[in-house]
């Protein structure tokens, strides 16, 4: 007898890529590749045209079968909420978001089982990081996991931690974290792209948007201080946020024109290349829920410093510099920070070699290997 697990990879085909597309195809490749015997994973997407599917069955050649259901994505996801499953609702389903098709089922009787990730409490804690639709859509999911779901996977015991402030889901919670993707490896011409990128050969490295909770905007102040270190900054991520842009924020630090530069985003290799040649990384995120930025700076042997949001400390393991957050004087903090890296060389080899051994803690097996036992343990 066949053991089937369907997995929910419609996040893979977002208009943008981002951390949870980049996740639900990691995760689902690894559980193809660790499946036992016995066992097969399909996946479960909504109407999406031919060339996307194509795309995804191309990138998951594991996959046993793609079942594609009658509705678009923003139908599909609106009738999941108000719980209308009209099939593909039994069996085991596993969704690496909130994205799923929660109904009342009985796991004795059916042998139906749904698990849902949860990456974060932004919906909570800072709503205004996302758009005000996909808060309400995030708080309805929500509720249903808290009647459906069997078990909840998030990245962090943090996670786990703050979500029991706003959500009782009881001792169904696991911590099953992210790790490096697979496709992020220098590549052979890393030196023609370091030319096109038009990368300066020592620069601090950021991620992110002028969102406030992301803390770009604490950096760049930071960096505007007397005595501060005076690198070039790149960041990875778009050039404005709303009204406000990089050009402005680094003007009113009394930075000069051209020292702060936004990049987009990046192909893997492209980032892979920016990464590995960054001076330093730094991520002064104000709350992540698991943070796979500072992993993949790890993983190049790029110093890292970062704040001391509980995610953070939690995935850095003491590998990176932390910063403390909030109250007065992050920014001083930051530029600080930064400076006493730049300005240790024996500091700096010790948080390279650090940093490339708390990135091999992390690995998609593992988490896949993981989600089977949770799936066994239902």
């Amino acid at each position: 007898m066949t053991t089937t697990l369907r997995v929910v990879v419609d996040q893979m085909v977002t208009p943008l890529p981002n951390g949870i597309s980049r996740y639900a195809e990691e995760l689902t490749r690894a559980l193809t590749q660790t499946a036992p015997k016995g066992c097969i994973v399909e996946g479960i997407v909504s109407a999406l045209p031919p060339e996307k599917i194509a795309a995804i069955e191309e990138r998951l050649p594991g996959l046993a079968e793609l079942h594609r259901t009658t509705l678009p994505r923003r139908e599909l996801a609106a009738a999941w909420q108000l719980g209308i499953v009209p099939t593909l609702g039994t069996g085991m389903i596993h969704s690496p978001s909130l994205l799923a098709p929660l109904r009342r089922h009985d796991r004795a009787f059916d042998a139906t089982q749904m698990v849902v990730t949860i990456h974060d409490t932004l919906p909570w804690t800072h709503p205004k990081s996302l758009t005000p639709t996909h808060v309400a859509w995030q708080k309805a999911m929500v509720k249903r996991a808290r009647k459906h779901a069997d078990a909840i996977v998030v990245p962090t015991h943090a996670v786990a931690e703050q979500l029991a402030e706003f959500v009782d889901f009881g001792d169904r919670v696991r911590v099953i974290p992210g790790a490096v993707a697979s496709s992020l490896t220098l590549p052979v011409d890393a030196e023609w792209r370091a030319s096109k990128l038009d990368l300066p050969d020592e620069y601090l490295l950021t991620v992110g948007s002028l969102d406030p909770r992301r803390g770009i905007t604490s950096l760049i102040s930071g960096l505007g201080q007397p005595g501060a270190p005076d690198l070039p900054v790149l960041v990875l991520g778009p050039d404005t946020w709303g009204e406000l842009s990089l050009a402005v924020v680094a003007d009113e630090a009394g930075l000069p024109e051209g020292r702060v530069r936004a990049l987009g985003y990046l192909s893997d290799a492209d980032l892979a290349v920016v990464l590995a040649r960054a001076s330093v990384f730094v991520y002064p995120s104000l709350q992540e829920g698991f943070g796979l930025p500072l992993i993949e700076a790890f993983s190049f042997g790029t110093p890292v410093v970062h704040s001391d949001d509980p995610a953070l400390m939690e995935v850095a393991g003491g590998a990176g510099v932390a910063v403390e957050r909030g109250k007065k004087g992050y920014a001083e903090r930051l530029a600080d920070a930064v400076a006493s890296v730049l300005g240790d060389t024996e500091r700096t080899q010790r948080l390279r070699i650090a940093g490339q051994d708390r990135a091999r803690s992390f690995s998609w097996r593992d988490s896949a290997e993981r989600v089977w036992n949770l799936h066994a343990d239902l």
